[in-house]
């Protein structure tokens, strides 16, 4: 089955916010083919479901390190009267059970399906940092050998101490 939208459009538009992989109102509407207006709607009608790990409001400061950072906003970002909403990866999952349709399906097993993709490439980080630090520990140690050896030849010598006074050689 050819996908609906390339997982890497969709990996572009997950967001590091609050320590959070999130996605932004905006780019979620823009995928589901609604007005962001009203996946909003459907939100507020639902909020039960919609707990604080789920989404949370933008700040006027995030809202303006976003807008400086996409130095001009493709996805209509701009020109909104409240701050934006952003989703976790659950309350993406959250959002299929509100926007009832087939596209919504669909578009979040993609959605889904990016997530893992980056768990999986953090996690794949992670472990190679660890292997990194792993062997880094280890030619310490080895090296370390090598450093004290070359400290010990750059001490210099001690002078040979010469007995004061004058001294004559031995007739043989």
């Amino acid at each position: 089955m050819k996908a609906l939208i390339p997982v890497e459009m969709i990996e572009k538009k997950v967001l590091m916010i609050r320590g959070e992989k999130v996605m932004l109102d905006s780019d979620l509407a823009e995928l589901y083919g609604v007005p962001t207006r009203r996946l909003n709607e459907q939100v507020r009608r639902n909020i039960s479901r919609f707990h604080d790990d789920f989404m949370f409001q933008l700040t006027s400061e995030e809202t303006e390190n976003l807008r400086s950072q996409f130095a001009t906003s493709s996805s209509g970002h701009g020109g909104r009267r409240y701050l934006p909403y952003v989703f976790t990866e659950q309350g993406v999952a959250m959002l299929s059970s509100v926007l009832n349709s087939e596209r919504a399906i669909e578009v979040n097993i993609h959605i889904m399906r990016a997530f893992v993709k980056l768990r999986e490439m953090v996690a794949s980080h992670k472990d190679l940092a660890k292997r990194f630090d792993d062997l880094e520990k280890k030619y310490d140690a080895q090296f370390k050998v090598v450093f004290d050896a070359i400290r010990q030849l750059m001490i210099p010598p001690e002078p040979k101490k010469r007995k004061i006074g004058f001294w004559r050689e031995k007739d043989e």
